[in-house]
């Protein structure tokens, strides 16, 4: 079996705009927006139904049915179709008894569902955590659906979402998890956002290749609209420090709003080369925090190539301007180097300094940079 999940996944869920109603060919419409809009070459690449696209009940041999409404030509055509446009195909159930909709869930059946789900050219599975048995041991039942997964012989990357219960971050990758779910539901605006970023601040530490903390959804270009939209929807600011933070934390980037209708700004956002470079850097080390001041974060991160990132992201509702030291950042004044400060958002490249660096963060806002070693003549 190939190595799942070396990098962060990528790709897009149904559930933030369209919830229960999905359909075939909405589906197949957001595959080829993947590809004629850029998203696939950009590195997105999983097309993934949520909640309520079967019947209600098994079949009389305990199969999950697709509603064949919905889906009138059935899984495995749809699967061939989005596997055609070079994407890969992904599906949802969920460890309790009934999915958060109602709709028959995988516990008790784990295996039969896996191998129903390898038949049909699954290639991504969200396992969610709704109708849970009281008796039931979440880590156990976890560990049972990635057996099953496994078994089947096919490459198929699970992504457990038990919303942060029992701290999946001390055990998802034990158990055979290549993402895990530690937030609930994110909803279109910046409350939301800054929640989730201030709840996982601590919570990276477990994040690295083969398996990744998956903050939920993106809402970039959701403008308000669809399943989880708001009226007090982000801006264009809140969006793009939403996309920074879970580029710069090494999360999971699944698109929630409708590829069809996304802006031109929204898009090329979502294709950001340098912040997607960063989220995708091959050592996937975690960020680390620097500094906390209720809700004004800095961090580092190391990457692959001899640099680091420092992120700076501001979710009060003024401005902030402050003063990074390069000392608490471990590169002291007489270091012997200096760094090179390149803005990953503008492109800009600021001139060696070699103590610190004084910055503006607007309100709800964010600075990211690389940081290039610079040897000091003048010291050594």
């Amino acid at each position: 079996m190939a190595i799942l999940a070396k990098t962060p996944p990528m790709g897009f869920n149904t559930w933030n705009t369209f919830g229960p109603n999905i359909t075939e060919q909405m589906v197949m419409e957001m595959a080829d927006v993947m590809v004629e809009k850029g998203y696939r070459d950009a590195g997105y690449k999983y097309v993934v139904i949520d909640d309520c696209w079967s019947l209600t009940e098994r079949d009389d041999k305990g199969n999950l049915v697709a509603d064949p409404e919905k889906f009138p030509h059935g899984m495995k055509y749809l699967s061939d179709y989005v596997h055609s446009k070079g994407l890969k195909f992904g599906m949802y159930s969920c460890a309790g008894t009934r999915t958060c909709a109602g709709y028959p869930a995988s516990f008790d059946h784990e295996f039969q569902d896996a191998r129903t789900f390898a038949s049909w050219g699954v290639d991504f599975l969200k396992y969610d955590f709704c109708f849970f048995p009281s008796f039931g041991n979440c880590q156990h039942r976890y560990l049972t659906m990635a057996q099953a997964l496994r078994s089947t012989g096919r490459d198929i990357l699970f992504s457990a979402c038990n919303w942060g219960a029992h701290d999946p971050w001390n055990w998802m990758r034990s158990i055979g998890a290549h993402m895990y779910r530690s937030t609930y539901d994110i909803v279109d605006n910046f409350a939301s956002t800054a929640h989730i970023m201030q709840s996982q601040v601590n919570n990276f530490n477990a994040n690295g290749a083969g398996c990744f903390n998956d903050m939920d959804m993106l809402t970039i270009g959701m403008a308000g609209q669809g399943h989880v939209g708001r009226e007090d929807c982000n801006n264009y600011t809140e969006y793009e420090t939403q996309f920074a933070f879970w580029c710069f934390c090494g999360a999971p980037l699944m698109m929630g709003a409708d590829l069809r209708k996304v802006s031109d700004e929204y898009r090329t956002l979502l294709q950001h080369k340098e912040l997607l470079r960063l989220n995708q850097d091959a050592e996937c080390r975690p960020p680390l925090k620097i500094r906390d001041d209720n809700g004004y974060y800095v961090f580092i991160r190391h990457l692959s190539d001899g640099e680091f990132a420092i992120g700076v992201f501001n979710t009060h509702q003024h401005p902030h301007d402050t003063e990074i030291t390069f000392s608490e950042m471990g590169v002291p004044a007489n270091s012997g180097v200096k760094l090179e400060l390149t803005d990953v958002i503008t492109g800009e490249t600021h001139a060696p300094r070699r103590e610190d660096f004084l910055l503006y963060v607007p309100p709800h806002g964010c600075k990211v940079y690389r940081a290039r070693y610079i040897r000091d003549r003048r010291k050594y």
